[in-house]
């Protein structure tokens, strides 16, 4: 009987310790770091990455608008015959935005100031700058306003962004003579 309990007694410790050391390689944390990282890129990470793409879909728009306005008003500030050339102005801006087509809508306006007050008054004629501005060393200046806008639709739709928007630039110029 002795040797019966020696030898369950030695088997039972034996497996005991074998239970015992399978529950530490249980509770050990090796894989718990990969599972965590898995967790949190899935809830951050895909986020993040499609704001990335909806921004950079909306930044690089308006740059092609704010280019537009700018190749526009360079077209217009040649000479006081380009400037008022509201048709080669609008054909300028639109053969710089290929992306946009026929959804880029652009306006321009000629306006006047006198040199002397460039932040001043502006004036739509020029007869009534030429008026104001008849001091010595004051003359007119003339400008043209380019603005150019398009409606945008972003790539992909979220809670609490607008499903479209209309992005516009502008740009100003003075007119050479």
């Amino acid at each position: 009987m002795d040797r019966l309990r020696h030898f369950l007694f030695t088997k039972f410790r034996s497996a005991r310790s074998q239970y015992a050391a399978m529950g530490a390689r249980l509770q050990e944390d090796t894989g718990s770091a990969l599972i965590e990282l898995a967790v949190v890129m899935s809830l951050l990470g895909v986020p993040l990455l499609l704001g990335t793409v909806y921004t950079s879909v909306l930044i690089s728009d308006y740059g092609e608008i704010t280019n537009s306005a700018h190749t526009g008003a360079l077209y217009a500030m040649r000479s006081s015959t380009y400037a008022e050339d509201t048709s080669g102005i609008a054909d300028a801006a639109q053969d710089d935005a290929p992306d946009l087509g026929a959804n880029l809508t652009v306006t321009s306006s000629v306006y006047y100031v006198c040199s002397g007050a460039q932040d001043g008054t502006q004036y739509t004629l020029q007869a009534d700058a030429m008026a104001a501005c008849n001091g010595g060393s004051s003359h007119t200046l003339e400008f043209v306003q380019v603005v150019a806008s398009a409606p945008v639709t972003p790539p992909a739709t979220f809670p609490g962004m607008p499903k479209s928007m209309t992005l516009s630039s502008s740009s100003t110029m003075e007119v050479e003579e």
